[in-house]
């Protein structure tokens, strides 16, 4: 496991990319109705790319190439979502938006997952559970713990509430790379568990179902859902491990701890 430390230089760009991520996040949130389709998003997040003049972090990775800038996943789609004019987001859809950007060679990833319109009770408690268990991860990302430490968090959190945690996907380090070590599970493993030290930069990303955490992927190689079919929701951040605590470098104009 090769981690590559930031420095304060390094994170500093690490912010500016993860603040043009923000801005699109917002931008996209602002989008999201029933009657928008998942290819508007797409085509929004790629004008959007353009605008603040940064690379797609997304567009041709992997094998197969992914074919967009943004993962776009609706309902019982966890993740990689592809977007697509002929999916049409109706009233009490959830729809989750993985977007990161490649600013002067460092990267920036973040997701949020978006209410369409009102939807049910159980909706509702999924995405204030996932967004609570992140929180409650990043509170984790101090000097001395663990990677553990995270998975821990988000596990409990999200099964006091009777749901469950994706384990095919997990988290991972970031900085030159869109995805460096270490990996970053949403639950405690068995995997190799380094402390987290200081210039260390997260990709945290919990991944919750309301019902099986077992996923099966679409015959278009990306497209991962839940294998019964029940709503999912998928929140991250890109969080610095700073002397000071936790660096949340893909929040709102978010500064390093003092």
């Amino acid at each position: 496991m090769a981690i590559v430390y930031k420095s304060r230089s390094e994170l500093q760009k690490m912010w500016a990319a993860n603040q043009i991520v923000c801005r699109v996040l917002d931008e996209i949130g602002g989008l999201v109705g029933p009657g928008v389709t998942t290819g508007d998003i797409g085509k929004r997040a790629m004008k959007l790319v353009r605008k603040f003049d940064v690379a797609p972090a997304f567009l041709g990775y992997g094998s197969p190439p992914f074919p967009s800038a943004v993962c776009v996943s609706v309902n019982d789609e966890i993740v990689h979502g592809i977007p697509s004019d002929r999916r049409t987001l109706e009233e009490g859809d959830v729809v989750s938006v993985d977007f990161g950007v490649d600013k002067g060679g460092y990267f920036g990833d973040s997701a949020r997952t978006f209410p369409v319109g009102e939807i049910s009770d159980e909706a509702r408690a999924l995405l204030k559970v996932t967004e609570t268990a992140l929180e409650m991860a990043i509170e984790q990302c101090v000097v001395g713990n663990r990677v553990s430490d995270i998975g821990a968090a988000v596990q409990s959190h999200v099964e006091a509430n009777s749901f469950s945690v994706v384990r095919v996907f997990v988290g991972h380090g970031i900085g030159r790379k869109m995805h460096e070590d270490p990996p970053v599970p949403n639950y405690v493993g068995r995997g190799r568990n380094p402390r987290l030290k200081e210039g260390m930069v997260l990709a945290i990303e919990p991944m919750v179902n309301v019902g099986t955490h077992e996923v099966k992927v679409d015959a278009d190689g990306w497209t991962a859902r839940t294998k019964d079919g029940r709503l999912s929701a998928h929140f991250e951040h890109s969080v610095a491990i700073t002397r000071n605590g936790p660096w949340v470098l893909s929040r709102h104009d978010s500064q390093a701890p003092a």
